[in-house]
């Protein structure tokens, strides 16, 4: 048990067991609980490579955006509750069968446990893949055993992170993360077959109706960082899930919003990362969560 304060929400809750969840945001217990384990293909080319990440994605969430794709797990406490041990024979399980790197997916409140996993150096990067809400005193107990930082930078609208995460202060808030992964990593290194050893990487998912929070980000990528020294992924994959009541939400990009940010993105001179095509708004990019029974 413990009292938790390992995000920037600040809860001050008792963690238990997994029964006795419920009172801080996230809703989870102490002991990590993960909804599946394997090899990932659909992450960015120098992370999935053509071997695939090794994938962990846990339970539970402090952010549970309206839209999350991984609803399920997120906010619906599907999962395994597993040991530190149990967690360390899943690397080691994905590292056999060829993982490029072991990717850690929402284990920000899970932190405590995925450092005693790591007390040990694998032999391959560790990604720390995450939505951008993320407190300094965390990340810097994490440091040494992050190779790879893969955040969300979500809005630099304040008032959707408010309406649609429930996040006040986000955009401050990921930019210190943000600014803290790169001091950890440095410039992003690429080996000569493709695949990320260390550095960060940015993610940002397009909504629809909401282009100038996209433009606003991209400005901050464009003011903050230089070239070489961060990787920028601009998403499209965005795709309205069940039971979302916002109606801004109920589609996924049209073509006129997509070029229009593809125009905006070359014109902000950003060469260092990816945007996806649009067609990457499909369902079956959602993984199946399945308490990492295959393996």
């Amino acid at each position: 048990m413990f009292t938790c304060n390992l995000c920037p929400r600040k809860c001050n809750t008792q963690r238990k067991a997994l029964a006795d969840s419920g009172k801080g945001f996230c809703n989870m217990g102490e002991a990590p609980v993960i909804a599946r384990a394997d090899l990932h293909f659909w992450e960015e080319p120098p992370i999935s490579g053509d071997r695939g990440s090794g994938t962990v994605f846990f339970t539970g969430c402090n952010l549970q955006c309206v839209y999350c794709q991984n609803n399920k797990i997120s906010r619906g406490k599907f999962g395994k509750e597993i040991t530190v041990e149990e967690l360390k024979a899943i690397y080691k399980e994905l590292i056999t069968r060829g993982a490029h790197n072991i990717n850690l997916v929402t284990a920000t409140h899970f932190a405590n446990a995925v450092i005693k996993s790591l007390d040990e150096p694998l032999p391959v990067p560790v990604v720390y893949n995450c939505g951008g809400y993320e407190s300094l005193d965390t990340l810097k107990a994490l440091e040494g055993k992050i190779s790879i930082y893969l955040p969300d930078m979500k809005y630099a609208d304040n008032s959707l992170a408010i309406k649609y995460s429930k996040a006040p202060s986000y955009f401050e808030t990921a930019e210190k993360a943000i600014l803290e992964m790169y001091r950890q990593t440095g410039d992003y290194v690429i080996d000569d077959n493709g695949i990320m050893q260390s550095g960060v990487i940015i993610r940002h998912l397009i909504l629809p109706n909401h282009l100038e929070n996209t433009k606003r980000v991209i400005d901050w990528m464009k003011s903050t960082f230089k070239g070489g020294q961060v990787m920028f992924s601009l998403m499209s994959q965005f795709t309205p899930v069940e039971g979302c009541e916002e109606p801004s939400l109920n589609r996924r990009l049209t073509q006129a919003e997509y070029d229009e940010i593809e125009d905006y993105l070359f014109a902000s001179g950003i060469e260092d990362g990816f945007m996806q095509e649009l067609s990457s708004a499909k369902e079956e990019y959602i993984p199946p969560f399945n308490l990492g029974e295959e393996l």
